[in-house]
C-alpha cells in the first residue's frame, strides 16, 4: 500500500507506481551535461530518494545548472551512499564532499552547541521553532558552526518533531521508557535525554537502523513521521507514540574552502537556491505529517498521544535541563528560553 495518496505526493513522493517514472533522476546522481562545469560539487545526505529533502534538492540542482549556464553542477548522493553520518562529516571537513545536510544533534559531535534546538520538550510547536531558528538562536548556532571551518546556510531544513516507535509496547508515560532499548543517533544529547528517562539508548547510524530493529538489537527508535515512512520502519515496528520529544532539523553545510572557491556571483546564487529549496522542503514535511498518521495506521501501526508534561517534569527532576544549560552556557540557553519559555 502506498503511503502517499494526496496530490502533491503522487508526483513528488515515492509510491509504488512512480518508481519507474523517477528512476532516471532518483536512482543515481545527476549525469554530467556535455558542457563541462566550472564547478562540480557533491552533496550528500542520509535520507531516501523519496524524502522531500531529496526531491527539492534535485529541483534545486537543475535550477542551479540552468541559471549558472552550466558553470555549476551539483551531484546528489542520498541514502548515505558516501558513508555513515560520521564518515560523511569527516569527508565534508576534508573537502572530499562539498555539501552535507545533517541534524544539528549529530553535528554536535564536532560543534557541541549545535544541538541546542534538540533539547527535550523545549519547543512546543512550529510557531516557536521557525522564529528562533530563522532568528537569534539560529544565528548563534551558525556562529558556532563557523568556528569549526564549516559554513551553514541561513535557512535550516525541516526534519520534524520526533516520535517514538516500538515493537514491544507503546510509550504512554515516562515509566514506559524504563529499560527500553532504543536506537538513537550518534549524539551525546540523545543519549543523555533517554538515560534521564531510564531507557537503554544505543547509538546507531540511520542507515543501519532498519536492520537493528529487524534483528531485535533494539526494541524501538525515534524519528519524525516522514522518516518513519520513507525508511519503512513501519514494517518492523508496531507502535508509534506521538511523544514530540524534540524538534530536529538539517543544517545545509558547506566545506568552507570549497565555498570560498566559488566566485561571489555563484556563491550568492547557490545560497539563494539552497535557502529557497529549504523553505519548500519545510512546507512539504508539514504536508506529509498532516497525512502520514492515517497512512501509517493503514500499514499496521498503532498510535497513541501521551501528555508531554510528565516527560518534561521527569527531565527537570533528573537534572537534564540544568546539565545542558551548563554545557551550552548562559548566552545560548537564554536565547533558547527566549524562544520557548522557561525550562529550568
Amino acid at each position: 500500500m502506498s503511503l502517499f495518496r494526496y496530490p502533491l505526493s503522487r508526483r513528488h513522493f515515492l509510491a509504488t507506481g512512480s518508481t519507474a517514472l523517477l528512476a532516471g533522476t532518483v536512482a543515481a546522481p545527476h549525469v554530467a551535461r556535455a558542457q563541462r562545469a566550472d564547478f562540480t560539487y557533491k552533496y550528500a545526505n542520509n535520507l531516501p530518494d523519496t524524502h522531500p529533502m531529496n526531491i527539492r534538492a534535485r529541483e534545486m540542482a537543475e535550477a542551479l545548472r540552468t541559471e549558472s549556464g552550466g558553470r555549476f553542477d551539483l551531484k546528489i548522493f542520498p541514502t548515505s551512499q558516501l558513508g555513515s553520518d560520521t564518515d560523511t562529516l569527516s569527508q565534508l571537513r576534508s573537502g572530499s564532499v562539498e555539501f552535507f545536510t545533517m541534524s544539528p544533534l549529530i553535528l554536535s559531535t564536532l560543534v557541541p552547541n549545535a544541538s541546542i534546538n534538540g533539547i527535550g520538550y523545549a519547543f512546543p510547536n512550529y510557531e516557536a521553532v521557525w522564529p528562533a531558528m530563522d532568528g537569534e538562536l539560529g544565528a548563534w548556532v551558525r556562529q558556532q558552526i563557523a568556528k569549526a571551518g564549516l559554513v551553514a546556510m541561513e535557512k535550516i531544513w525541516d526534519n520534524g518533531y520526533r516520535q517514538t516507535t516500538s515493537s514491544t509496547r507503546p510509550i504512554a508515560t515516562p515509566d514506559d521508557f524504563k529499560g527500553f532499548r532504543i536506537r538513537v543517533p550518534v549524539s551525546p544529547l540523545w543519549t543523555s535525554m533517554f538515560k534521564a528517562f531510564d531507557a537503554a539508548p544505543a547509538s546507531i547510524n540511520l542507515n543501519e537502523t532498519y536492520s537493528a530493529l529487524q534483528t531485535k538489537i533494539v526494541e524501538g527508535q525515534e524519528n519524525p513521521l516522514a522518516v518513519i515512512a520513507t525508511t519503512k520502519f513501519y514494517e518492523v515496528q508496531k507502535y508509534c507514540s506521538l511523544t514530540n520529544h524534540m524538534w530536529d532539523g538539517y543544517w545545509f553545510l558547506a566545506n568552507r574552502r570549497a565555498w570560498e572557491r566559488l566566485p561571489p556571483d555563484l556563491r550568492d546564487m547557490v545560497a539563494r537556491h539552497i535557502n529557497a529549496a529549504g523553505l519548500k522542503e519545510r512546507a512539504d514535511v508539514a504536508q506529509l505529517n498532516a497525512n502520514l498518521q492515517a497512512d501509517l495506521t493503514k500499514n499496521g501501526m498503532v498510535f497513541n498521544k501521551p501528555d508531554p508534561e510528565p516527560f518534561r517534569d521527569k527531565l527537570r527532576k533528573a537534572g537534564f535541563y540544568a546539565e545542558w544549560k551548563g554545557r551550552y552556557g548562559d548566552e545560548g540557553w537564554s536565547l533558547l528560553e527566549k524562544a520557548c519559555g522557561k525550562l529550568t
